[in-house]
């Protein structure tokens, strides 16, 4: 888009100019808003999942996956994902990835109103602090998005400061994955920066690939270009090696460590990558570049505030004992042996010879 309008700006036609403007302000305000659509989607199939799971819990019947609640919450959720998709192909990446600070705002709202769960301090601090930051970002963000073409991917694929990013990116996460799959280093934030060093690569893909797709759906042929398959594959790989790295964060911490983390990490490599590869903040002027930077920080400090009072998932710990377990027992309480005692995980042996019997005859 820049392009098109310098060329107009050349031709020095007041009624193109004028044209070519409203043309990229309405792309961008379509962008924003498939973003927040989709975001809220995915708060509310977040939500219909979580009571479809409780609700199977309690009639503790069926599995979960048999329930046609939770299954409207994984379409949902789906729906919401192609609109996140879709949105990178009409507004700049470094704007569309911030937005997803609208997801967990308008979870706190859902769960608070339709599941009854708990309303904080925090929530409420951290949920105005997250709106007014999501509000700088969409008024100082950069308001023209490039027209993605297979020709103009390929030149921003060889030049220079991109190979450079990506040398180091490629340098940083094998440092990193050698730490964490060698010296099993298990620290979050190892886990979390080898998950935001591949989503600067999904940013990149995917708005690649939902621009061309919209280039090609608006008349211009994007698809019969290998750049578009290339860019296909990355963000596929990125994608499902970004969710393997994710969920076991997932499993080795809680949820309130993880989500405020990802969101931040992410945002960050969103914002790099739209900056190095499609150089979106090229021609901003100081002051809006630095009231996008408060925009960020202000969604990050609202989201840590959220995420810091909702519930922890504890692991059990391996010393206690459910007593609902022990043949002829219904209770559910817990109990921890002394580990001091002569009979210190005798009992706890029994069970497994027990259950592993059961299991035998069974």
């Amino acid at each position: 888009m820049p392009a098109v309008s310098s060329f107009f700006q050349s031709n020095g036609d007041p009624a193109l100019i004028r044209l070519t403007d409203c043309f990229s302000i309405q792309n961008y305000l379509l962008g924003i808003l498939i973003s927040i659509c989709g975001n809220v989607l995915i708060s509310f199939s977040l939500n219909i999942q979580k009571y479809a799971h409780v609700r199977q819990a309690q009639r503790g019947s069926k599995p979960y996956y048999t329930s046609g609640v939770w299954w409207c919450g994984v379409t949902l959720m789906g729906v919401g994902e192609l609109g996140n998709f879709a949105a990178y192909g009409f507004a700049p990446a470094s704007l569309i990835a911030p937005l997803g600070c609208v997801s967990v705002i308008a979870s706190v709202v859902i769960s608070v109103v339709f599941l009854k769960e708990t309303v904080y301090t925090s929530d409420i601090v951290g949920g105005t602090l997250a709106i007014t930051g999501t509000y700088l970002l969409v008024t100082f963000a950069p308001h023209t998005s490039t027209h993605i073409t297979a020709h103009l991917v390929q030149y921003y694929f060889i030049s220079w400061h991109f190979l450079l990013y990506l040398l180091i990116e490629i340098i940083l996460f094998c440092i990193l994955l050698y730490l964490y799959k060698r010296r099993n280093v298990k620290h979050i934030v190892v886990v979390m920066l080898l998950v935001a060093l591949l989503a600067s690569l999904t940013v990149i893909s995917v708005k690649a690939v939902s621009g061309m797709i919209t280039e090609s759906i608006q008349g211009q042929l994007q698809l019969i270009y290998p750049i578009f398959y290339v860019m296909l594959v990355v963000m596929v790989a990125s994608c499902g090696f970004q969710i393997k790295f994710l969920n076991q964060a997932m499993k080795m911490f809680d949820a309130t460590e993880v989500v405020p983390i990802n969101f931040v990490f992410f945002t960050a490599s969103a914002i790099v990558a739209g900056i190095v590869f499609y150089q979106e903040f090229e021609g901003l002027a100081l002051l809006n570049i630095l009231m996008f930077l408060l925009g960020c920080l202000l969604s990050f400090l609202g989201i840590f505030l959220i995420a810091r009072n909702r519930p922890k998932i504890k692991q059990q710990d391996g010393n206690f004992i459910e007593m609902n377990r022990i043949p002829g027992r219904t209770r559910t309480d817990k109990v921890q042996p002394e580990a001091k005692t002569p009979t210190y995980g005798s009992l706890a042996a029994k069970l497994m010879c027990s259950s592993a019997g059961q299991t035998d005859e069974s």
